[in-house]
């Protein structure tokens, strides 16, 4: 039976760019489906459109034509409160830059989405500790940024974007900034959260190996599609 749960409906998206004279075309008609609880990479070549797609489906960013739906929601034709709103309970974040609090704790750190929730699911304290136990930090709860390595320090933002239990993550690089060792736990924290919670997770991605991971790999080049690897098994029971 078909898995017609659509989370994300991109159609017709496009996004031009003016450069001085020059206008770039970062997307030209992207259209695509993304199904609830994938794990789908979107992989191509510098330049192709990637960073550019996410920010959009996040509503980072207004497209110059196009739609986006998440959930049957056309946010293209949302205002910022009602984008915020969307982003707070749908969407977590897992950005290249860390973007953590200096001034507290990993723990601190990954509580806090949860103590402004407006309806929190979860113990702030309870669920930091194992986000991060999960992910390779239970000894680090109480070190703040300046005492965590890199590579500990992007943990840390993804266990606080994993805080509220996003049903959409949206990841750029997320193990751009780890050795195999430490990528390698926050693959298998992501599979372990998908496979747990029913997670739909859009990873960006310059990391063939992370490609491979994933359950679907879509390929843009110059902004196209160019190649959509969409697996058997998205459309059986």
């Amino acid at each position: 039976m078909a898995n017609n749960n659509v989370v994300i409906r991109v159609q017709g998206l496009a996004k031009e760019l003016p450069m001085g004279k020059v206008t770039v075309h970062a997307l030209r008609g992207v259209d695509m489906e993304i199904y609830a609880n994938e794990m789908v990479s979107i992989v191509g070549p510098s330049g192709s459109g990637k960073s550019t797609l996410l920010g959009l489906i996040g509503g980072l960013d207004t497209p110059t034509k196009g739609k986006i739906e998440i959930d049957g929601v056309d946010i293209t034709r949302m205002n910022e409160d009602q984008l915020t709103e969307i982003r707070n309970e749908k969407i977590g974040f897992i950005f290249q830059f860390f973007n953590l609090i200096p001034t507290l704790t990993a723990l601190e750190n990954v509580a806090l989405p949860i103590q402004f929730a407006r309806k929190p699911q979860f113990k702030p304290e309870k669920r930091a500790k194992e986000l991060l136990t999960l992910l390779g930090l239970g000894d680090r709860l109480r070190h703040r940024p300046s005492e965590l390595s890199g590579g500990q320090q992007q943990r840390v933002a993804i266990a606080r974007a994993l805080a509220n239990n996003p049903p959409l993550l949206l990841a750029d690089e997320p193990t751009g900034n780890l050795d195999s060792e430490a990528g390698k736990i926050v693959l298998d924290a992501l599979k372990q959260i998908q496979k747990e919670s029913g997670t739909t997770v859009v990873i960006v991605t310059h990391d063939p190996d992370l490609a491979e991971f994933t359950d679907r790999t879509i390929t843009l080049v110059d902004g196209e599609i160019h190649k959509d690897g969409l697996k058997k098994q998205i459309f059986e029971a």
